[in-house]
């Protein structure tokens, strides 16, 4: 493998004053793209066949086609992009909520400044490692450690937890392999020491792109700067981190604005620094304790609207992770695996402690409420019989430095069905050695079996072997 140069940028790369979310522009996109005709959207079905994604205008066409027909089209090219680039393999994190404490007042949000019910708790270095190995215990190997924006989660205490978090083993080869962080924006300097933590991706959401909205939403602290918000991947890739991830939070303004928004900031980056982002995140507004926008969205997403939202960017961006957390339903986030989603929760608490205190009412502490009550096996059970899906606890890409532009590289090379599936069926093996149910094991098994059957005649003697170690006690086998 070529040894790969990261794509450096520097402040004079970029203006950081500058708003390249143009309203006037995305609107006049929209209006467009009002009355798209059945040729102009099967044409674009047929262009994004081609894995090369799509423009904006193509993007804003598909997003306002009323003819139902073309709507199960578009759903049939999602799942042909989707199983062309990652097959049948779901990446499984949890969420560990590290501190609820937050210092700024945005409107949407349970963990908002001014909501004085919520009771406050930012978790202490031993209580970390309790929630770790509670994870541990689950068979989770991926965290996303999420953090109130508050002074005391500045990055040396974020860098000190996730240190906590890594050293955590417990007996059965439990470890946390890769932990993304959720946290405030922050500067060049901060993100480089963030960096040395040996984080996978940094998540934030610019919540939602349109600015006059934005300011409405946004009370008070340091979120309320929309730009410095807006220009956080920027700043955390010219610290060297190079999978970044965001998102938009669905409800707040217009879907079909916040989407096409989304995509130009993707472009932006793709622009600036030679590499979108690694993933793409789709919260929609739930009630969440205190925050009465939270019970009646402004701009309410339905599911139908929501399944195309998702359909519709696995298009735009087929290279792009897109992740479905368990804010919705477990029936509806078994359609939108299908539909392009290819990373989820399991297994999820939204309230710091609340692995330790699953059994307490935990509303009063989280950040909003869940769709998805399932536990682990549970929800591993169901995508292996129901779904046919792998669920993959690797992150051999990390430890072999495949990230940022050479992942993207190598994924449009149809690299993810040579490494990432036998990698995910090893680590599946793993689960189901040390964790899983009696009856998720016999399916899982079968499964692999399944699997191993597709394969070449090569191939599957070489991962059949990495099965056999793990089977022997082996642990963390990756190619």
């Amino acid at each position: 493998m070529s040894t790969h140069e990261h794509h450096s940028i520097t402040l004079s790369d970029y203006n950081p004053n500058v708003n390249f979310i143009d309203d006037k522009a995305i609107w006049q996109t929209i209006e467009d793209a009002s009355d798209p005709s059945r040729e102009q959207v099967l044409a674009i079905l047929d262009k994004a066949r081609q894995c090369e994604g799509l423009s904006i205008s193509e993007t804003a066409l598909l997003l306002q086609n009323q003819d139902k027909t073309l709507d199960e089209m578009l759903f049939s090219v999602a799942r042909e992009i989707k199983n062309t680039i990652y097959g049948n393999r779901i990446v499984m994190f949890a969420p560990l909520y590290v501190s609820n404490h937050c210092a700024n007042s945005c409107s949407y949000c349970g963990f908002n400044a001014d909501n004085h019910e919520l009771k406050r708790k930012t978790l202490k270095q031993d209580e970390i490692r309790q929630e770790v190995a509670i994870l541990e215990e689950m068979g989770h190997k991926r965290i996303l450690a999420v953090y109130g924006e508050h002074p005391r989660n500045n990055v040396q205490a974020i860098v000190e937890s996730i240190q906590t978090m890594y050293s955590v083993k417990q007996g059965k080869g439990g470890e946390i392999r890769r932990i993304n962080v959720n946290c405030a924006p922050m500067s060049v300097e901060d993100f480089k020491q963030l960096k040395t933590a040996a984080i996978g991706t940094y998540q934030c959401f610019q919540e939602t792109y349109h600015q006059d909205t934005y300011s409405q939403v946004h009370l008070k602290g340091k979120k309320t700067d929309f730009l410095y918000r807006l220009y956080a991947m920027h700043r955390a890739m010219e610290a060297g981190i190079d999978d970044v991830g965001i998102g938009a939070l669905f409800g707040l303004y217009d879907h079909r604005f916040e989407l096409l928004a989304m995509l130009t900031h993707v472009q932006q980056l793709e622009k600036d620094c030679g590499v979108g982002p690694h993933t793409i995140s789709f919260p929609r507004i739930e009630p969440a304790h205190g925050s009465a926008i939270s019970e009646k969205p402004p701009y309410e997403v339905d599911d139908d609207c929501f399944k195309r939202i998702v359909a519709i960017t696995r298009l735009a961006v087929p290279y792009t992770g897109l992740i479905m957390s368990t804010r919705e339903s477990a029936a509806l986030r078994k359609e939108l695996l299908e539909l392009g989603v290819s990373q989820i929760s399991a297994g999820s608490r939204t309230a710091p402690g609340g692995y330790q205190d699953s059994k307490q009412n935990q509303h009063d502490a989280e950040q909003f409420s869940l769709g998805d009550h399932r536990e682990m096996d549970e929800i591993i059970y169901e995508l292996v019989t129901d779904s046919d899906a792998i669920p993959s606890f690797c992150t051999g890409c990390y430890r072999k430095g495949r990230t940022g532009d050479h992942f993207m590289g190598l994924a449009k090379q149809q690299f993810i069905g040579k490494f990432c599936q036998p990698n995910a069926l090893i680590t599946f093996k793993e689960y189901l050695n040390d964790y899983a149910s009696e009856k998720t094991r016999e399916a899982g098994n079968a499964l692999i079996e399944r699997e191993l059957a597709k394969m070449s005649p090569s191939r599957a003697r070489n991962v059949r072997g990495c099965l056999q170690k793990t089977d022997a006690g082996e642990r963390d086998i990756y190619l």
